[in-house]
């Protein structure tokens, strides 16, 4: 019965580095092995398991057993493409030397992961770990770190909040902004924490999508979310530069209904070029009238009108707060108008949306009547 004595070498050292052709089978190519490798890189580890395989062998041969030595090596990708390499050569070797049983030498805990290949092929009697004495806990310790970050769910949860924080602080110092990249940070990392309470990533991931296939497929709709995008930022800057707005007020609410108020108008605008070019998408992709986007603009209009009048006149009563709170601006013809025209606006859309929802329901059960009755005659 023959033992075959095994060395691993999983990402190829001896090809990559020694120029030696794998499978390599027999003491003295091993030998020869070991010393060209020894030549170019005598701190390898594979080194010492290759000198372990031979000291092995002689160990055998000195006590008359049938023995064979071999050593197989896979890929620098390690992983799938090593290991099917792997599998490969091990199958030559048995071929070639008959053998029935392995004692497996590995030269530390990343080639244990090709146990279960060499066990689907031979049994294995014996497994002999290799390694400098002083390194054994650091090379475990550095294959399970590599191990964890192959694992998907670890690179999101642990390594994708790390590189956002090193991109934004980088960003902020390329800026010369460093003061704020710490405020930067930290509301880098609060919207990713946020976003994984909340289980947002499903709904950030699909949004992605469809942006993507939006560009490949040209939706009006992306183009006219970029166009929005680019009028909130504009009516963005436009309040906090340009309106005159005291942001240094001692009460802060002043300013803030001040900066809501100048931005209702931005906000209505963005929504309905984003949803116009959201009808046209489904009207163009379904053929179909969007009759369910009917009441978008009407409730735009409608909280642009009510929210402007709201806002304004609030921030106008607490113009002089606490000394006194102003109730004349709630009793003036530009917040009685807006409001009333804000609520004529919501009441004519929620009408018109009901009465045209009916039609279109009524239509699409005609259609469907009409496709199960042409089905039924098709049948019979």
């Amino acid at each position: 019965m023959t033992i075959l004595i095994l060395n691993v070498d999983r990402d190829d050292d001896f090809g990559r580095k020694a120029k030696v052709k794998s499978p390599i089978i027999g003491i003295k190519a091993n030998i020869d092995a070991a010393n060209k490798l020894g030549e170019i890189d005598p701190e390898d580890s594979d080194l010492n398991a290759i000198f372990s395989a031979i000291s092995t062998y002689k160990s055998f041969t000195d006590e008359k057993k049938d023995v064979e030595v071999a050593t197989i090596c896979g890929h620098i990708n390690v992983g799938l493409k090593s290991d099917g390499i792997l599998a490969e050569e091990l199958e030559t070797v048995i071929k070639k030397t008959n053998a029935q049983d392995i004692i497996l030498i590995t030269d530390g805990a990343e080639d244990e992961y090709i146990l279960p290949i060499i066990q689907s092929r031979i049994k294995i009697t014996s497994i002999k770990r290799v390694a400098v004495k002083q390194s054994r806990e650091l090379e475990d310790t550095y294959y399970r770190i590599l191990k964890l970050l192959d694992d998907e769910k670890v690179l999101k949860q642990f390594v994708l909040p790390i590189a956002l924080v090193l991109i934004v602080g980088a960003l902020s110092a390329l800026l010369n902004m460093a003061a704020s990249g710490f405020g930067a940070i930290l509301l880098t990392l609060g919207l990713f924490l946020l976003i994984r309470v909340f289980g947002w990533e499903r709904n950030i991931a699909n949004v992605w999508e469809e942006i993507k296939s939006g560009f490949l497929t040209g939706r009006l709709s992306i183009y006219t979310g970029i166009l929005a995008i680019v009028i909130l930022i504009a009516n963005l800057g436009i309040v906090i530069y340009g309106s005159g707005i005291d942001f240094d007020s001692e009460i802060p609410l002043i300013p803030m209904l001040s900066f809501v108020a100048k931005m209702v108008w931005g906000i209505v605008m963005a929504g309905l070029i984003l949803t116009f070019g959201r009808a046209v998408d489904i009207y163009v992709k379904d053929k179909k009238t969007p009759w369910k986007y009917w009441i978008a603009p009407f409730s735009l209009f409608a909280f642009g009108f009510i929210s402007s009048a709201v806002f304004g006149s609030l921030h106008t009563a607490l113009i002089n707060w606490p000394e006194s709170f102003n109730i004349s601006p709630f009793l003036t013809l530009t917040f009685i108008g807006y409001t009333s025209t804000g609520i004529m606006v919501a009441i004519v859309g929620a009408i018109t949306y009901h009465y045209i929802r009916d039609i279109y329901i009524t239509e699409d059960r005609e259609l469907e009547i009409e496709k199960q009755t042409a089905k039924l005659v098709e049948k019979t």
